[in-house]
């Protein structure tokens, strides 16, 4: 069965927290995409304002992640600073955390590519037990890129679009082709995409070798978010 992961663009805390009690006993995970405004133009929590009081908090360990009880958390780090402050959103305790190769690239502390797989290497051992790492890549961005960190990380993530940080988007077709060439040379290889994901394109994406959708406005603005989740997971 293809998994299901809603996706939340958090406007806020309260809009993050609103969000989760809508699948917290529908879904297992729930993918939060944090903007920061630099790698993309939107921000979102904790990033909207000045860092928010509960993002702090769950930093010092003082609380945790809204229903982090009920529900786990995949984070998408759409951020300049992923690598850089890797440490800092470990501690927001997610179970799989998500990189750009775009981010990678236009960050010169980062470096380049090499770079990034000696990091992704170089993580701590009990980490890489307790957490997935995902990279995801844009439809326009070569997808050899991805081929020498494949070793380094856990599944993969396609951009519907290269219009990153929005909901709402749709699909770029090239991505059907980029899940064919990546689905042929790793047939064990988790796939995932996010954006342009609707009842329309998630058989195509599927029959490309998707094993994971991302949905965010399909979901959530849908009358019956459960009986929407699970017609996605009866897709084939």
């Amino acid at each position: 069965m293809i998994e299901i992961i809603p996706a939340i663009l958090p406007k806020n805390y309260e809009d993050l927290k609103n969000k989760i009690a809508l699948v917290r006993f529908v879904t297992p995970l729930v993918q939060v995409d944090i903007c920061d405004g630099i790698f993309v133009s939107s921000k979102t929590w904790p990033f909207e304002s000045t860092l928010d009081e509960h993002f702090n908090k769950i930093l010092a360990e003082q609380e945790g992640m809204p229903f982090w009880e009920d529900i786990d958390f995949e984070l998408d780090l759409l951020v300049s600073d992923a690598v850089e402050n890797f440490d800092i959103y470990t501690k927001l305790g997610a179970k799989r955390i998500i990189f750009h190769i775009e981010a990678i690239c236009m960050s010169a502390q980062a470096g380049d590519l090499k770079e990034f797989e000696n990091f992704l290497e170089g993580i701590d051992m009990y980490v890489r037990e307790a957490m997935e790492i995902g990279v995801a890549i844009n439809p326009s961005t070569p997808i050899e890129q991805v081929f020498p960190l494949v070793s380094s990380i856990d599944f993969v993530q396609f951009m519907g679009n290269d219009k990153i940080g929005y909901q709402g988007i749709s699909l770029d077709e090239k991505v059907y082709k980029n899940i064919k060439i990546l689905r042929e040379k790793y047939s064990d290889l988790p796939i995932a995409v996010d954006i342009g994901v609707n009842k329309e394109t998630a058989p195509l994406l599927i029959k490309a070798g998707a094993t994971k959708l991302v949905i965010g406005s399909a979901v959530f603005n849908s009358e019956d978010i459960i009986e929407t989740i699970e017609d996605f997971k009866n897709l084939e």
